[in-house]
């Protein structure tokens, strides 16, 4: 019984640290701000998306925190997510997460988020453009559409905000 006593606080103290370590996606952290995943961060100092692809006219990478509208999210994991801009006709953007360390929530497009980290141009590949496309729900017919390689903005979030709560 004295063990038990002795443990309890400790193993108490240990779960609420591990709320607060980043990348723990099942213990995601709510404060006044959102919702965060993944390092917490704040919206200071954020571009939107349609200004990050102004800049990236310029160059093909940058560490920048951007605000956008999520448009999909894997329907697998949640392993990574697509940011659109508020102009029509505009590409989107996919944004997986460092190190594979957070996933997103399913229910996500159409709500507003904050990233910080990397943005960069690549090239997708066609077995991952359709392993993408199949995440996302999408027919047989439109994985099999998928015959070329894409070039794309991507982005590698090392923290997520989400400000719709």
């Amino acid at each position: 019984m004295l063990l038990k006593k002795f443990c309890f606080p400790f193993a108490v103290a240990a779960l609420a640290a591990a709320a607060f370590l980043p990348g723990n996606a099942a213990l995601a952290q709510t404060a006044t701000d959102g919702k965060h995943f993944g390092e917490v961060i704040d919206s200071k100092n954020a571009i939107s998306y349609d200004e990050l692809m102004g800049q990236m006219e310029q160059t093909d990478s940058l560490a920048v925190k951007v605000t956008g509208k999520v448009s999909e999210v894997c329907q697998k994991k949640g392993c990574w997510m697509t940011l659109v801009s508020e102009q029509p006709d505009k590409p989107s953007m996919r944004v997986t997460f460092k190190d594979y360390a957070f996933f997103m929530p399913k229910d996500l497009s159409g709500k507003q988020v904050v990233i910080d980290g990397y943005a960069y141009m690549d090239v997708t590949s066609v077995e991952y453009l359709r392993h993408y496309a199949e995440d996302a729900g999408k027919s047989k017919e439109e994985i099999e559409a998928i015959t070329e390689p894409k070039r794309e903005l991507a982005f590698e979030a090392s923290g997520v905000l989400i400000l719709d709560k």
